[in-house]
């Protein structure tokens, strides 16, 4: 048997089957074994590699008796390759499972799923805290509330095995196992006391470290119902998909790291907070996809009491398409300072600069200048959608002329659009994400958000901000925040009164 092992270890599959096999009966090698099945059930106690030789008859020949007893070794080492081989499917499953994740919040709850299959456990948590401090910070349970969460959390960290595992405690830069709570005269009283509230008795923690400069990542616990520990075989199969795991969940939160880093710089190029202007309110709702876009809006006073309203897109994602709109948007605004009466003019120029600075990049646009005292307001759009009037007599889009996006021809020029907007009426201005994000056909889209506006409460019409809400609630019910979708949205709501 020992040699068995050291076999195992010091040499190849091929050579140790080479070594073991009998010489002149290969048909013997293939005596019946239990069968192995692919995959880990955490339910049934894991099933020793070795099989127990039959016992021979008295009158079995001496020659017959030798021949089985050399082939015993061969037998044992088909039975612990089917062992392995079962492992390694297992493994392979499971952390083929883990790569095709996208997402922090999938990517933890994958480890999860997949540690308590390997352990045999029910339940379980993963607290993400990095070693470097930039974050995210997040606890994930599995089987638990986000109240069985609150209870845990008020367990003191030093008693709890992440804790010392977070903590850098001594000892605790491995596996800590927690056979039996219960018996543990020196646990802390209130961790006695939520294990018992929420059903537990025994837990298991291993730490999630890199060797890189992130270091440790987090750590991940898993609860048992009754005392119990993972068995020698399951330890070592979750020790090597948590050494895989850390390095994948590494990667996703880089990924979260720059795509919060996106979204905060595309915040901070948009209004801090919106202009007050009589007779006016204004709301504005603005999402911005996880890979970065370049959906913009703007609301500035103007001279003679006025106030300019736009919204635009330009085209890209990322760290250069945020740069682009950033300064698409500061231009925009100077022009509209000085010749915002005619939305025309104020496109003709951001046309021209767009083509003369970068030529390889195009740009929808909608610029409207709004006089609030008569509630009158001319606007000009290139490329962009029509903007939608909500009022309690009528819902409809204004009708603008058809033209082409910035930089997509030599010359842009379009004729500007005058309407008058009745008091309690409300003005919608939107980018072409909002209709993307609903998955359906361009006509399919408009409707939807025309019948979302039609269908705003009376007790709200009065509240640009409770309109832009019911509107995004009621066209896109995954919400504003869907990870699966990679557009912007932006909605302006203007509401005269």
């Amino acid at each position: 048997m020992e040699t068995l092992l050291a076999t195992q270890n010091d040499m190849g599959v091929c050579d140790a089957f080479e070594q073991y096999a009998p010489a002149g009966k290969p048909d013997l090698m293939n005596a019946p074994h239990p069968p192995k099945v692919a995959g880990i059930d955490p339910t049934v106690p894991s099933p020793a590699h070795t099989v127990a030789p039959a016992p021979v008859a008295a009158e079995t020949s001496a020659e017959t008796s030798a021949v089985l007893s050399s082939s015993a070794p061969g037998a044992l080492l088909q039975d612990r390759l089917a062992g392995w081989v079962s492992d390694l499917t297992t493994l392979h499953e499971l952390t083929e499972r883990l790569a095709c994740t996208d997402a922090l919040a999938g990517g933890l709850q994958e480890v999860l799923r997949a540690g308590a299959a390997l352990v045999g456990a029910r339940r379980g948590l993963v607290v993400l805290e990095p070693g470097d401090g930039l974050g995210p910070d997040t606890t994930i349970g599995l089987g638990l509330g986000r109240a069985d969460l609150g209870h845990i959390e008020t367990v003191p960290r030093s008693s709890l095995a992440y804790g010392r595992i977070l903590d850098g405690l001594p000892g605790a830069d491995r596996e800590i196992a927690q056979p039996d709570l219960f018996a543990d005269e020196g646990l802390d009283p209130r961790h006695r006391e939520v294990a018992a509230r929420l059903g537990y008795a025994a837990s298991y923690a291993l730490p999630l470290t890199t060797d890189d400069t992130t270091g440790r990542l987090g750590a991940a616990v898993w609860l048992y119902d009754e005392p119990a520990e993972p068995t020698e075989r399951q330890r070592h199969l979750v020790g090597l998909y948590a050494r895989y795991a850390s390095q994948h969940l590494t990667r996703l939160v880089e990924m979260e790291r720059t795509r919060a880093c996106m979204a905060t710089i595309s915040e901070e190029l948009l209004p801090s907070r919106l202009p007050r202007v009589a007779g006016v309110r204004l709301a504005a709702r603005h999402r911005t996809g996880p890979r970065g876009g370049g959906d913009w809006y703007d609301a500035l006073p103007l001279p003679d009491a006025a106030l300019g309203l736009a919204v635009g897109s330009v085209t890209g994602s990322g760290a250069s398409a945020i740069a682009a709109m950033g300064r698409l948007r500061a231009s925009l605004r100077a022009y509209a300072v000085m010749e915002g009466e005619d939305p025309v003019a104020v496109l003709s120029d951001l046309e021209l600069l767009l083509r003369l600075t970068e030529p390889a990049r195009s740009a929808t646009a909608l610029f409207a200048y709004c006089e609030p005292a008569l509630r009158k307001i001319t606007l000009a759009g290139a490329g962009h959608c029509p903007p939608l009037l909500v009022g309690e007599r009528r819902t409809e889009f204004v009708e603008t002329s058809v033209s082409a996006p910035l930089g997509m021809l030599a010359c842009w020029e379009a004729p500007s659009v005058e309407f008058q907007a009745e008091a309690g009426e409300t003005v919608l201005l939107y980018t072409d994400g909002l209709l993307h994000r609903t998955g359906d056909p361009t006509d399919r889209a408009f409707a939807r958000l025309h019948a979302a506006a039609a269908g705003v409460p009376k007790t709200l019409r009065h509240d640009p901000a409770a309109i832009a809400d019911h509107v995004l609630r009621t066209v896109l019910p995954g919400g504003p925040d869907e990870a699966d979708s990679e557009e912007d949205v932006v909605l302006l709501a203007a509401h005269f009164e």
